[in-house]
């Protein structure tokens, strides 16, 4: 399904794996059954840290069956290989990366906020403090890793939108290649191992 995403996506347009509502989810309905898009909410809610099915319910104001309450983070178990992947990926796919504040920082749950709110989405809006987010950017390799990604995606000529994304699937390996005139970056990535190499 995702190499088929891949290939399909145009060039022009904005590419989110979250937003200040969670997870969507509507854009896969042509891409995967019922079957396996409830699949996937079961294993995120099944691996997912914090992840709880009735934080998706009127419980919690939530009667949007198109989003997942849930940080990208939160949803990949906390796990910073995993979601290191995740965002490589969605930096080498066709189209301009959107990173929400929540994301940059790989931002937890909040499952305080969202309990004194009872609105689920707000298990996804923390307010950093300044002091919070400096700590984040010192401490946390995974963040700084987030920020590295960032900048090499907006500084290579690669991504180019005038230029080209192949997708290679092989078992759990992804290769994706951007060319845009005379460059390249290419991402090889094992979906398993969730280890991955840039070459540019």
């Amino acid at each position: 399904n995702l190499k088929r995403w891949l290939d399909m996506s145009p060039m022009k347009q904005f590419t989110t794996l979250d937003t200040h509502d969670g997870i969507g989810i509507v854009d896969v309905k042509d891409l995967m059954s019922d079957e396996e898009i409830d699949e996937t909410k079961e294993a995120m809610f099944t691996k997912g840290a914090n992840v709880k099915k009735i934080y998706n319910t009127a419980a919690y104001n939530n009667l949007d069956i198109y989003q997942v309450n849930c940080t990208y983070y939160s949803a990949l178990g906390n796990n910073d290989k995993a979601y290191l992947l995740a965002r490589a990926i969605q930096f080498f796919a066709p189209g301009i990366p959107q990173v929400y504040y929540v994301g940059m920082l790989a931002g937890e749950n909040d499952i305080e906020l969202m309990e004194a709110t009872k609105n689920g989405r707000d298990i996804n809006r923390h307010y950093y403090t300044k002091e919070e987010i400096r700590e984040n950017f010192k401490n946390r390799k995974i963040v700084n890793d987030i920020r590295d990604l960032m900048k090499f995606r907006n500084t290579n000529p690669a991504f180019g939108l005038d230029g080209e994304c192949i997708t290679e699937v092989n078992g759990s390996e992804l290769v994706i290649t951007r060319k845009c005139g005379e460059n390249t970056a290419i991402l090889k990535a094992d979906l398993k191992t969730h280890n991955f190499t840039i070459e540019a």
